[in-house]
């Protein structure tokens, strides 16, 4: 059969059903098959057709539904084809008495479109796949190797495109299931998505403010924050934005974490209201300490969670209970999380030969705590960042007012009376009636996000699990290549580790286990249990680390220097950062505030390791997008540098 139709470019086509011969390059063998118009006749007269098949094929088909249909239907259940378009002139088509609604016919232009971006994506971002991933683009001698960056795979272009073209823009439905999903991984009650993780420690502190807080409670002018000199300067900034004061303790050498035994010298009775730090490059503080000190004062903890997702601390189910965390263990008595769990280990004390403990995610144990998804952070959504809300539901809406503007009202965007009383309130010194979407309890800001990047940062959150584990095994690459460098440079140990056991010695503690078992001998995993890499102190409480970055210091006795070591690294273009402002005191900002108000902030004694720390400590990236060629080359630049001025 053939078709002689003509269609003058004017006429509407969009989501007809046609006839038409397929394969229409072959005469002879085409078979008369229906196809459904996804546009109009161009100017040459040709149309983009997707064809109809009535076998089922789930990758490649979206199933024509009841409702889909607009005029007429075909006669059996039927799919559309959205992954082989075709361009086909209008005279080889034939119109059928069948027609499709707009919704369903812009769905399958929208799938159209999907699948071309995968393709896209496939051949322009081949070199931001993960590290392992065999489609990555293989590294080229005299590249960059970046720190940290971007890794993503065409799931996360196609879920921007696909938000895109949803055109919700503001935060929405990508966004509220984000933080859900978000929110379910850390074990939280709630979690509230924001521009930055700047902006999410500036509301998770400014929460705290709040004038509906119990008196005792709500965090006013002059009062005091106990906070660790070495650090990112907006872990510190909203307690001064917020009119309190920041009280700087020093850090330890090896974790780069506040020093914990500094926090009751630290302490200023009636004015000490809470304690904010962050885990210094993925490595927990130490929460069992920081938590009883908390719980001794009555003091928030607001954990800056951004260089830890995926951090987990692990302590004594007893202490846990000592601590209040009791909406860990309800989490842990049901067996069902895949991070918040108990498990039995030998115990570190004496008299007692096993404990039982509670591990759970750094960001699930304070107050408060809060999240960056700025591209070198463990995930992205290009700019981005949450604040969590632990275990008290009111600090939600206190939160969520700050960040919206500072809006009483707690309605989602494009809802209202979720409160059934919009027009009943009286609040302040307005009217009664007047309507609670425009009333304002807090000076607050808006610092939402798109929903375009929550469709990102869901695809991401997917992928978090792979993401930690990958900076595991980077981190212990690095730490192996550079074994035997320890007359130079100090390495980072995660809190409560007292050493790092090289691979050689754990096989030789695998081997007595194995004599001594009766169990077939079981060889050491390729990705080694990070709790049997190190040694351990007696509090029977251990850290897994997804780390940031891979710290090192630089021995005060080493024949070279810091500064000389990262010209060298950058020579060969090898990424490394300072840890961040170093020493917070000695910054610009810091200074002149100091000079233009000496109370708006607090030394509590010496501040020698965070010196240390901004003169001797760098590190290096650990993100899931290196390579093992890529790693191996630090491991030389940095072992060749050192065996030559040695």
């Amino acid at each position: 059969m053939i078709y002689t139709m003509t269609t003058p470019t004017s006429v509407q086509m969009i989501g007809k059903c046609v006839r038409v011969l397929f394969p229409f390059t072959d005469a002879t063998g085409s078979k008369d098959r229906p196809a459904v118009v996804i546009s109009n006749p161009d100017a040459r007269g040709d149309l983009d057709l997707l064809m109809i098949t009535s076998r089922e094929q789930p990758q490649e088909c979206i199933a024509i539904r009841e409702q889909d249909y607009q005029t007429g239907c075909l006669p059996r259940q039927s799919y559309v084809r959205t992954n082989r378009p075709l361009k086909i002139h209008c005279s080889k088509v034939a119109p059928l008495p069948v027609g499709f609604t707009p919704a369903f016919t812009a769905s399958l232009r929208k799938e159209v479109i999907k699948n071309d971006t995968r393709a896209f994506s496939k051949l322009a971002h081949a070199a931001n796949r993960p590290g392992d991933d065999p489609a990555r683009t293989p590294h080229q001698a005299g590249q960059t190797i970046p720190y940290a960056g971007r890794v993503f795979t065409e799931d996360e272009v196609e879920a921007a495109v696909s938000a895109t073209l949803d055109f919700w823009l503001t935060l929405g439905p990508e966004g509220e299931a984000m933080e859900k999903e978000l929110a379910e991984f850390m074990g939280v009650k709630h979690c509230l998505l924001v521009n930055s993780g700047s902006s999410a420690n500036l509301v998770a502190f400014s929460a705290l403010t709040t004038h509906k807080l119990p008196a005792h409670k709500r965090i006013r002018p002059g009062d005091e924050v106990i906070t660790v000199a070495a650090g990112f300067p907006t872990t510190v900034a909203p307690i001064i934005q917020c009119g309190a004061v920041p009280v700087f303790i020093d850090a330890k050498p090896l974790t780069g974490n506040a020093d914990c035994s500094l926090l009751e010298a630290a302490y200023s009775p009636g004015k000490t209201k809470a304690v904010m730090m962050a885990h210094a490059l993925g490595n927990p503080f130490e929460f069992l300490v920081v938590l009883e000190f908390c719980k001794r004062h009555d003091l928030w903890l607001i954990e800056d969670n951004c260089d830890a997702l995926g951090c987990t601390y692990t302590l004594p189910v007893a202490k846990a209970k000592e601590l209040g965390l009791e909406h860990l263990i309800k989490i842990a008595d049901k067996g069902e999380h895949p991070i918040i769990r108990y498990h039995v280990q030998e115990t570190a004390q004496s008299g007692s030969s096993s404990v039982l403990l509670l591990t759970a995610p750094t960001g699930a144990f304070g107050d408060i705590s809060t999240q960056s998804f700025y591209p070198p952070h463990h995930l992205t959504m290009g700019e981005g960042g949450s604040v969590n809300i632990i275990r008290r539901a009111s600090l939600k809406t206190y939160a969520e007012s700050f960040r919206d503007w500072g809006r009483d009202c707690w309605c989602p965007s494009g809802k209202d009376n979720t409160c059934d009383k919009r027009f009943d309130w009286q609040l302040g010194e307005l009217p009664r009636g007047y309507d609670h979407k425009y009333i304002y309890s807090h000076l607050g800001y808006n610092v939402k996000p798109l929903d375009i990047q929550a469709a990102i940062g869901r695809v991401q959150l997917k992928r978090l699990p792979d993401f930690i584990e990958a900076r595991k095994r980077n981190w212990e690459h690095l730490r192996r290549g550079l074994h035997g460098l320890k007359e130079f440079i100090d390495f980072a140990l995660p809190t409560h580790a007292t050493a790092w056991i090289p691979p050689e010695e754990r096989e030789q503690e695998s081997k007595i286990r194995n004599q001594q078992s009766t169990s077939p001998p079981t060889p050491l995993p390729l990705s080694p249990d990070f709790s049997s890499v190190f040694s351990w102190d007696a509090t029977d409480c251990r850290t897994d680390c997804s780390w940031f970055g891979f710290k090192i210091t630089v021995k005060e006795s080493a024949p070279f220097t810091r500064t000389e070591l990262a010209q060298e690294l950058d020579h060969h273009k090898i990424g490394n950062r300072m840890l961040f402002g170093g020493n917070l005191v000695r910054q610009p900002a810091f200074v002149q505030l100091r000079h233009d108000n000496p109370d708006a902030m607090r030394v509590s004694g010496e501040l020698p390791v965070a010196d240390r720390i901004m003169n001797q400590t760098m590190f290096l990236g650990t993100y899931p997008g290196l390579t093992s060629e890529q790693l191996d080359f630090m491991v030389r630049v940095i072992r060749d540098f050192a065996m030559a001025k040695a």
